[in-house]
């Protein structure tokens, strides 16, 4: 978008520079009849008001370093900044308030928050979307992104809703890599249909992220998709785990600053934010192996740790197993998974909410093996047993039939 900006991971310092040009938007369309999705990771907000959001999905970026883009926030992990409000949203107040913080142009001016998942959770490829009033007023820039590490642009960046308070009736949709970033920056803006401003009401923002597309909605109606094909030869980079981002700046190049007509406090309002895996037809297939019979999720429990198992086919959705290109094989939302990431022969395999982990990575070889690289391990059916429920394992690679499958 038009700015640029410093991502601070936790522990990490990440220079995160450029302004993005944004060409002409894409016609906006209804979406079509979708295939269903299975949820991979949700926050619903639940919890009683002035608490603070989960610790164990959200952390913080913290101080006033402008950023990259001069803005004038501090940003805090304080509750006054970012809090449960009691009815099943997520509040991130902006303040005009000093807080006791230093800021890069000296005494800071206002405060705010700015929480990520970089720490918790990382998803290459889905639905991504969050329900947001956002706030209002000049100088006011919330946003709804992802990044896909420390080194930008070669690691990526997705905005998937950005406003500037001088535009209340527009929102923002832009990729930034290698080439494209700065002034090449790649997005499209989408206009309120009735003219009127996106902090009156909640507003649904969504990206469907595919291994070469990733398209732009706004309450259903698409508006935006990109594809290798409009980068002009530069590198799609779009092809591995990126974590989620929310945010309200003070100022900045590109929103402006507070003048005269600035009304502070402004909160930005999240009733939900959530991934899920993208819709497809066939919804998945069994895969095979011993005797003949499938992998297969025993008892169709979808609670992490659930045992993986050997079973007669049933065509249940328990045998139905997808691999959306991100190295993961899933069923029922949820990721075939290395037990704490072992790489001893035999490890435990199970389901787990998709964390984008090594342990949740497999190749699929040519010899019809299936692997998981951080262990160079198989997957193994337990003692060559083809009785249903025989857990599966991982074990050194032997070339037996009890590690051959179908995919």
């Amino acid at each position: 978008m038009k700015h640029s900006r410093i991502t601070a991971l936790v522990a990490i310092s990440a220079a995160l520079l450029g302004t993005a040009l944004l060409q002409s938007p894409a016609n906006a369309r209804p979406e079509t009849a979708a295939a269903p999705t299975a949820t991979i990771w949700e926050d619903n907000f639940d919890g009683p008001a002035g608490q603070a959001p989960d610790q164990s999905k959200w952390r913080y970026d913290i101080g006033g370093s402008g950023w990259g883009n001069n803005e004038r926030q501090y940003y805090t992990n304080s509750t006054n900044n970012s809090a449960l409000d009691g009815n099943g949203n997520l509040v991130i107040t902006a303040r005009r308030e000093s807080g006791g913080h230093q800021c890069h142009y000296g005494t800071c001016e206002y405060t705010s928050a700015r929480l990520l998942t970089a720490q918790t959770f990382t998803q290459t490829y889905g639905r991504f979307e969050a329900r947001i009033k956002i706030p209002r007023t000049q100088g006011i820039w919330p946003a709804f992104w992802m990044l896909g590490g420390g080194n930008w642009p070669n690691d990526g960046e997705i905005d998937i809703m950005e406003n500037i308070g001088r535009e209340p009736a527009t929102v923002h949709g832009t990729i930034h890599g290698p080439g494209y970033s700065g002034a090449g920056g790649i997005g499209a803006a989408y206009n309120h249909p009735n003219g009127w401003a996106f902090a009156d009401d909640f507003h649904t923002f969504r990206v469907d992220w595919e291994a070469n597309a990733i398209t732009w909605y706004v309450d259903g109606v698409q508006y935006q998709r990109r594809t290798p094909a409009d980068l002009g030869g530069n590198t799609w980079v779009f092809n591995h785990p990126f974590f989620m981002i929310m945010n309200v700046a003070v100022g900045g190049n590109w929103p402006g600053y507070p003048d005269g007509t600035t009304v502070l406090p402004q909160t930005m309002t999240i009733d939900y934010v959530r991934v899920s895996t993208l819709g497809s037809s066939s919804g998945g297939t069994p895969i095979t192996g011993l005797a003949g019979k499938c992998i297969d999720v025993a008892a169709a429990n979808t609670a992490d740790g659930t045992p993986v198992q050997l079973y007669d086919c049933n065509g249940t959705n328990a045998q139905q197993w997808t691999r959306p290109g991100d190295g993961t094989i899933r069923a029922l939302g949820k990721c075939l998974d290395v037990n704490a990431g072992s790489v001893a022969d035999g490890a435990k395999v199970q389901l787990w909410t998709c964390n984008g982990s090594a342990a949740q990575q497999w190749v699929y070889s040519s010899g019809r093996d299936l692997v998981n690289p951080q262990a160079n391990k198989c997957l193994d059916v337990t003692g060559n047993n083809s009785a249903n429920a025989t857990p599966l394992q991982t074990w050194t690679c032997t070339g037996a039939a009890n590690q051959k499958w179908t995919v």
